[in-house]
C-alpha cells in the first residue's frame, strides 16, 4: 500500500473520531442540561402546589382567589407556547431553552418577593393576651383578650388605621411571579425533546426521553422534602423571636416559610440555565460546515439564481399554510372520535388539578394534619407509586400487544377502579368540630342550625366580646371556643403557647363536675375516630393513585391514532391548549368558590374586609370536594364508555396494533405532558398532564 494512502485513511480515521467525539459530548452536555432543567421545572411547580395554603393564609385571601394564582403559570405558559414551538426549532434551541429556565427561576424568586416587602405576619390582628411570666392573673369581667397584650415589642402589635393593614395586593406580585414562571417553563419540553429527536441516534431518542422522564422524578422528591420542611418554620423566622410565637403548625393561622421554597427552586433555575448558553446550536455543527464550505463555490451561482424564486414563492406559502391551518382544524373538530376523547381528557384531568390544588387543604381541615405532615405523607405516597403505576401501565400493552381499543378499555378499566376506590372516600368524612358559636351554643350544650350570628349565651353575654376575633382556646370539655372572652375566661396563667385559662364560665355550664373549668390556647385536636380515618385514607390514596397511574399514562396513544397522520401534531397542540385553558385555569379556581362556601369563620382586618378562611364545615367541605371530583369523574367514564362504542364501530375488522413508531410518540408526548404545568403527582396522588392525570409535572412546573 502507498505509504501516503495510508497516512490520508489514517488522518480520515482520525478525524472521523474527533467528530463523533465531538458530536457524542455536545449531545451528552445537552442530555444532562436538559436533565436538570426538567428537575427543576418540577420542583417549581411542586412548590407551588405545596405553598399555596400558606399564600392564602399570608395574604388574607380566598381560596377561589389562590386558585386564580396557581392558574396564572397556565396563563403565562398559553401566551408563548404556540410561538415558541413554531419558531424555536428555527433558532438556537439550547439558547431559547436557557432563557426559559432564566425566566423560570426569575419568576420564583420574584413570587418570594413580597415576602420582604410585606413586614412581619400578623396572625392575631385584633387579639392580645400578655401574662406576666409564670404568673396568674384575675379579672373580674371577662375581658382579657381585650386588655392584655401577649407582647408589647412583638410583630403582632397593631397597626393603627385600615389603610396598611388592607395592604394585601401584593399578591399580585406572586401572580406575576408564577405567570412568568409559565413563560420560562414552555421552551422546555417541545424544543428540547425536538431536539433530541433530531440528533440522537435512530431508534434511541424513546430510550432518552424514558430517562429524562424517569430523572424528572427527582424534582417531586425534592419539592416534597423541602416543602415539608420549610413548612414546619415559621414565615418570619431569622426576623423574630421564635419564643415569642403562641400559635403552631397545627393552628390555622400558622403561615410556614413558603418564601425560602420559591427562592429555592428558583435558583436551581437559573443554575440550570448556564450550560445551555454555551451548547451549539446542533452538536455536529463544524462537520457540516466543513462540508458546506467544500461544495460552496459550485452552489452558490445557483443560490443566487434560485434565491428570486424563493422570495416570490413565500408569500404564496404563507397563504397556503394559514388556509391549510383552517381546514386541519376543521377536520379535527368534526371528528367525533376526537372531540369525545378532549371533552373526556378535560373531565379527567379538571378533576385531577382541582383536587390536588386543594388537598393539602383537605387533609389539614379534615384531619387536623398540619401542613408539614401532610406534605411528607403525600410525598411518601405519591412518587413511588406513581412510578411504579407508569411502569406497570407500559409493561401490560407491550407484554399483550393490546389493539387500540383493548388500550381504551384498559384505561377504563383502570379509571372505574379508581373511580369506586375514591368512593370509599366518603365514609371517612369526619364530623365537623365542636366549635361554640359555630356548631354548638356557645354554653356547649346544643347544636345549632347554622353557623350564622348565632347568639350569644347567659355565660359570656356580659362580656362585651368582639364576635369577629379568632383565637381559638379548648376547653377540657373538648369544646373549642372563638376566644377566651367567648368562653367567658376571668383569669389566666403560663407564658405564650403554655397559657392556661381558668374559671371560664361556658366550660363550667357543660356539666363538670368537681372540675377546674380551664381552657389552654390552640384548637382542640380531632378524636380517634377521625386519626384512624385518617389511615385508612391515606391507604385509599395509595391504591387509588397505583390504578390511576397505570391506566393514565397510555391513553395519549389513542390521539395519534384516532385522526389523520398529517394531523397527529395539531391534535395533540390542541388538546393540550384545551387542557390548559379550561382545566388548568379554570378548575382551581371554581374549586376554590365552592370550598369558600364551606367557610364558617372568616378572619376580618380593622377594616372589617375578609380575609383568608379560619375554620370550615367538615362536613360540607368533605362532600364538596370529593362530590365535585366525583362529578366530573363520573361524567368521564360516562364519556368513555361512548368513545369505546363508537371506536369499535370505526375501527371493526381494521388493524389498530400500536406500533414501535407511535410508541415512541407516545413516550415522547408523556414527557410533555408529564413534565408541564404544575400538576405531577395526584391529590390521589400526581400533577401530569396524562389521560387521567392522577399523576403531574407541573411537580413538574405548573
Amino acid at each position: 500500500m502507498d505509504p501516503h494512502q495510508h497516512l490520508n485513511k489514517t488522518a480520515e480515521s482520525e478525524s472521523s473520531e474527533k467528530k463523533k467525539t465531538r458530536r457524542c459530548n455536545g449531545f451528552k452536555m445537552f442530555l444532562a442540561a436538559l436533565s436538570f432543567s426538567y428537575i427543576a421545572r418540577a420542583l417549581g411547580g411542586i412548590i407551588m402546589k405545596m405553598s399555596i395554603t400558606q399564600i392564602e393564609r399570608r395574604f388574607d385571601i380566598s381560596s377561589s382567589l389562590a386558585g386564580l394564582i396557581d392558574g396564572s403559570f397556565e396563563i403565562g405558559n398559553l401566551l408563548v407556547i404556540v410561538f415558541v414551538s413554531y419558531f424555536g426549532s428555527k433558532l438556537h434551541r439550547p439558547k431559547l431553552i436557557g432563557i426559559g429556565c432564566l425566566l423560570m427561576g426569575t419568576g420564583s424568586i420574584l413570587t418570594a418577593l413580597p415576602h420582604f416587602f410585606m413586614g412581619y405576619y400578623r396572625y392575631s390582628k385584633e387579639t392580645h393576651i400578655n401574662p406576666s411570666e409564670n404568673s396568674t392573673s384575675s379579672l373580674s369581667t371577662c375581658l382579657i383578650n381585650q386588655t392584655l397584650s401577649f407582647n408589647r415589642t412583638s410583630p403582632e402589635i397593631v397597626e393603627k388605621g385600615c389603610v396598611k393593614e388592607s395592604g394585601s395586593h401584593m399578591w399580585m406580585y406572586v401572580f406575576m411571579g408564577n405567570m412568568l414562571r409559565g413563560i420560562g417553563e414552555s421552551p422546555i419540553a417541545p424544543l428540547g425533546i425536538s431536539y433530541i429527536d433530531d440528533f440522537a441516534k435512530e431508534g434511541h431518542s424513546s430510550l432518552y426521553v424514558g430517562g429524562l422522564n424517569a430523572i424528572g422524578m427527582i424534582g417531586p422528591v425534592i419539592g416534597f422534602i423541602l416543602g415539608s420542611l420549610f413548612a414546619k418554620m415559621y414565615v418570619d423566622i431569622g426576623y423574630v423571636d421564635l419564643s415569642t410565637i403562641r400559635i403552631t403548625p397545627k393552628d390555622s393561622r400558622w403561615v410556614g416559610a413558603w418564601w425560602l421554597g420559591f427562592l429555592v427552586s428558583g435558583l436551581f433555575s437559573i443554575t440550570s440555565s448556564i450550560p445551555f448558553f454555551f451548547l451549539p446550536q446542533n452538536p455536529n455543527k463544524p462537520q457540516k460546515e466543513r462540508k458546506v464550505s467544500l461544495s460552496l463555490h459550485v452552489l452558490k451561482t445557483n443560490d443566487e439564481r434560485n434565491q428570486t424564486a424563493n422570495l416570490t414563492n413565500q408569500g404564496k406559502k404563507v397563504t397556503k399554510n394559514v388556509t391549510g391551518f383552517f381546514q386541519s382544524l376543521k377536520s379535527l373538530l368534526t371528528n367525533t372520535l376526537y372531540v369525545i376523547f378532549v371533552l373526556l381528557t378535560l373531565l379527567q384531568i379538571s378533576s385531577f388539578i382541582g383536587s390536588f390544588t386543594y388537598v393539602f387543604k383537605y387533609m389539614e381541615q379534615q384531619y387536623g394534619q398540619s401542613a408539614s405532615q401532610a406534605n411528607f405523607l403525600l410525598g411518601v405516597i405519591t412518587i413511588p407509586t406513581i412510578a411504579t403505576g407508569m411502569f406497570l401501565g407500559g409493561y401490560i400493552i407491550k407484554k399483550f400487544k393490546l389493539s387500540l381499543v383493548g388500550i381504551a378499555k384498559f384505561s377504563l378499566l383502570t379509571s372505574i377502579i379508581s373511580f369506586l376506590f375514591q368512593l370509599i372516600y366518603f365514609p371517612l368524612i369526619c364530623e365537623s368540630k365542636s366549635v361554640a358559636g359555630l356548631t354548638l351554643t356557645y354554653d356547649g350544650n346544643n347544636s345549632v342550625a347554622s353557623h350564622i350570628d348565632v347568639p350569644l349565651s347567659y355565660c359570656n353575654s356580659e362580656c362585651n366580646c368582639d364576635e369577629s376575633q379568632w383565637e381559638p382556646i379548648c376547653g377540657n370539655n373538648g369544646i373549642t371556643y372563638l376566644s377566651p372572652c367567648l368562653a367567658g375566661c376571668k383569669s389566666l396563667s403560663g407564658i405564650k403557647k403554655s397559657t392556661v385559662f381558668y374559671n371560664c364560665s361556658c366550660v363550667e355550664v357543660t356539666g363538670l363536675q368537681n372540675r377546674i373549668y380551664s381552657a389552654h390556647l390552640g384548637e382542640c385536636p380531632r378524636d380517634d375516630a377521625c386519626t384512624r380515618k385518617f389511615y385508612i385514607y391515606v391507604a385509599i390514596q395509595v391504591i387509588n393513585s397505583l390504578f390511576s397511574a397505570t391506566g393514565g399514562t397510555v391513553c395519549i396513544l389513542l390521539i395519534v391514532k384516532i385522526v389523520q397522520p398529517e394531523l397527529k401534531a395539531l391534535a395533540m397542540g390542541f388538546h393540550s391548549m384545551v387542557i390548559r385553558t379550561l382545566g388548568g385555569i379554570l378548575a382551581p379556581i371554581y374549586y376554590g368558590a365552592l370550598i369558600d362556601k364551606t367557610c364558617m369563620k372568616w378572619s376580618t382586618n380593622s377594616c372589617g374586609v375578609r380575609g383568608a378562611c379560619r375554620i370550615y364545615n367538615s362536613v360540607f367541605f368533605g362532600r364538596v370536594y370529593l362530590g365535585l371530583s366525583m362529578a366530573l369523574r363520573f361524567s368521564a367514564l360516562v364519556l368513555y364508555i361512548v368513545f369505546i362504542f363508537v371506536m369499535k364501530k370505526k375501527f371493526q375488522g381494521k388493524d389498530t396494533k400500536a406500533s414501535d413508531n407511535e410508541r415512541k410518540v407516545v413516550d415522547e408526548a408523556n414527557l410533555e405532558f408529564l413534565n408541564n404545568g404544575e400538576h405531577f403527582v395526584p391529590s390521589a396522588g400526581a400533577d401530569s398532564k396524562t389521560c387521567n392525570l392522577d399523576m403531574q409535572d407541573n411537580a413538574a412546573a405548573n
